[in-house]
């Protein structure tokens, strides 16, 4: 199958998750005088592009796709910096992978080929980033699905205030019941027959693939810099964030070791500690975004690393309790004179816990959104106001609606059915 048939269907017949035919081997020459993350964007993908319809367009999809910075913040040791992945139209790192596979999926879409419908469920950032992308683009209507009550105020404003061809659903359930529910839709051959449908949640490989991308440029911006590898703590929900740089180091880039943060849902650290894999119900906890009790890319992880030890030997996973979350984001304001999200605070622990540990490699916290989004957490902890960006501050003045629905799969299939008219 081509990599543009993978994009448009988002998840594969059988119910699980696309993943290239092999990786290729990516010789860091071939990044010789790049340094904007388009740049590096389109040297990275071009391999997986390589013989498909798409790979002409790729130079353009990623000059569209990857139109704000991802900078590199030191947290002033030298050894000790923050990756910002906020700086995009609805404040989170979604925003990269979504803008990648919308400037996709509007190459694909033709009159000829009719509408199609987006399926997303989100823990929070996703749902916008999707929206965001895919607001007004012919052909193309999303419904996004959320747990009504489980993610942040300003989160759920954004989820429902783009309208038109986006359509918001707050369900009275956890985001598991929501992704649960899309891979039931997608994998419906008789619904597909009368309403086209695809996704846009990580387990399109139109998210996970252009991931890499920021990766790929600050390993490679550290290695020119410093002559040496970088190293990542990345907070985990659904894993895809995850996956990317791990893809990435396999394919050749300077990535060192890979340590992921998790929060109180501890399916991963509980795994990765020598326990058995058991997906389970979600609990609610500060970090919203990352309240994956089933992580959908396990299964991609699985395929990097087929054997249990070797999977256990290419990451640390350590959970973090909503207590600690609350201490991190206290700990960055005080000495470091940042406010950091929920998110961001469960690998901010993780970089202090190795830090009194002795390592003192050089480790990237990766700060997955915008502390604004988290206002009503952040401010009572660090005792002042956080400063919306401009772009967020226009979606929050926005109306927002979203429908309620109950976890239930038949629920859905009727309100598609009526979508198909």
């Amino acid at each position: 199958m081509d990599l543009s048939t993978a994009l448009a269907a988002g998840l594969a017949p059988d119910g699980g998750l696309y993943i290239p035919a092999k990786l290729p081997q990516v010789d860091g020459q071939v990044f010789a005088g790049c340094a904007s993350l388009a740049e590096v964007g389109e040297r990275l993908l071009a391999a997986f592009f390589h013989g498909d319809a798409l790979f002409g367009e790729l130079p353009a999809i990623c000059a569209e796709a990857f139109d704000f910075p991802t900078p590199m913040q030191s947290l002033g040791d030298g050894n000790s910096w923050l990756l910002e992945l906020f700086h995009g139209p609805t404040a989170a790192f979604k925003d990269v992978g979504a803008q990648f596979l919308a400037a996709c999926a509007k190459r694909l879409q033709s009159p000829a080929s009719g509408s199609l419908t987006i399926l997303v469920a989100t823990s929070g950032d996703t749902g916008a980033a999707v929206a965001s992308a895919f607001h007004r683009l012919p052909g193309l209507r999303v419904l996004i699905l959320y747990p009504r009550g489980r993610v942040s105020p300003r989160q759920a404003h954004q989820l429902g205030c783009f309208g038109e061809n986006i359509s918001c659903v707050a369900v009275d359930g956890a985001f598991d019941d929501c992704q649960a529910m899309v891979k039931q839709a997608l994998a419906d051959a008789a619904l597909q027959e009368v309403l086209p449908m695809s996704s846009a949640n990580s387990i399109s490989l139109g998210r996970l693939l252009p991931q890499m991308a920021y990766y790929a440029q600050a390993a490679l911006a550290h290695q020119r810099r410093f002559g040496q590898v970088l190293n990542f703590i990345i907070p985990s929900g659904n894993l895809g964030n995850a996956t990317a740089a791990a893809m990435a180091r396999a394919i050749g880039l300077p990535i060192g070791s890979i340590a992921l943060s998790s929060n109180a849902n501890d399916v991963l650290a509980e795994f990765f500690s020598g326990g058995d894999y058991r997906p389970r119900a979600s609990i609610a906890t500060l970090a919203n975004a990352m309240d994956v009790g089933s992580p959908s890319n396990f299964e991609r992880m699985r395929w990097l690393y087929p054997e249990d030890a070797s999977l256990r030997a290419a990451f640390s996973v350590r959970a973090v309790t909503d207590v600690e979350i609350q201490a991190s984001i206290r700990m960055a304001h005080r000495r470091y004179g940042i406010a950091i999200c929920p998110h961001t605070a469960t690998a901010m622990h993780v970089l202090a816990q190795l830090r009194g540990q002795g390592d003192s490699r050089a480790w990237a916290v990766v700060s997955t959104a915008h502390p604004a989004k988290f206002d009503h957490i952040v401010e009572p902890l660090i005792g002042a106001t956080v400063a919306v960006p401009p772009a967020l501050a226009g979606l929050l003045a926005r109306p927002s609606r979203a429908e309620p629905m109950a976890a239930d799969y038949g629920r859905l299939r009727r309100r598609l059915l009526q979508m198909a008219g």
